[in-house]
């Protein structure tokens, strides 16, 4: 059978350990192995940096920062789809390293919500006057709050960036994590496979 390497496939990484400047890593299914800061696989994998709960790889010549358990997966070869593999902890949340405008965040997959939804501290660090977007009042599980609905000019998620997007900035406390909500899910093809979560772009 041919390799990915042969297929021109972008590999799939697993990041399943971490230790100071190394990190424990499954590469296309293979077994586990360690492989340290600057180290180049053969499947075009380089750990670049590492932390106490995540780790920054370049993929195929893209950088990509996964969590512990958190799976990197590009679409196929033959498809113009992007798309990302998400690991779901033990209460069968999903999250995912993006970035809004450009800036890094941590989101929770959230179905419930209507909309891409951030904190006002973030939002200001983002550069995002919210304080011009519409404002509203939602029920939250700690009450009413107040919110801006604003447009974001890019959301990001592993391969996914999309232009545009419908957001909801919070003000005050009880928004302890970003929530990747339907205004960007909406534009997904969501599969559930066992523990994990594939989202590939539609459009």
């Amino acid at each position: 059978m041919a390799s990915p390497m042969a297929l021109g496939q972008t590999p799939k990484v697993t990041l399943v350990g971490l230790f100071p400047g190394k990190a424990v890593v499954v590469i296309d299914s293979a077994s586990p192995r360690t492989i340290s800061v600057g180290q180049k696989t053969i499947e075009k994998v380089t750990l670049l940096q590492t932390d106490k709960a995540s780790a920054v790889f370049e993929i195929d010549g893209k950088k990509q920062t996964l969590q512990i358990g958190e799976h990197f997966a590009a679409a196929s070869a033959g498809s113009a789809a992007a798309g990302v593999v998400l690991a779901g902890d033990e209460r069968g949340h999903f999250f995912a390293n993006g970035q809004i405008n450009g800036k890094s965040l941590r989101f929770l997959v959230d179905t419930g919500a209507t909309m891409v939804s951030i904190s006002a501290s973030f939002a200001r660090n983002a550069g995002i006057d919210y304080r011009k977007g519409q404002l509203a009042l939602v029920n939250t599980a700690n009450g009413q709050a107040t919110v801006y609905r604003v447009k974001l000019d890019s959301v990001k998620v592993g391969d996914i960036t999309l232009l545009n997007v419908d957001g909801l900035v919070h003000e005050g406390a009880g928004l302890d994590v970003a929530l990747l909500g339907m205004s960007f899910l909406n534009r997904m093809e969501m599969k559930r496979d066992g523990a994990q979560m594939v989202l590939t772009k539609r459009y």
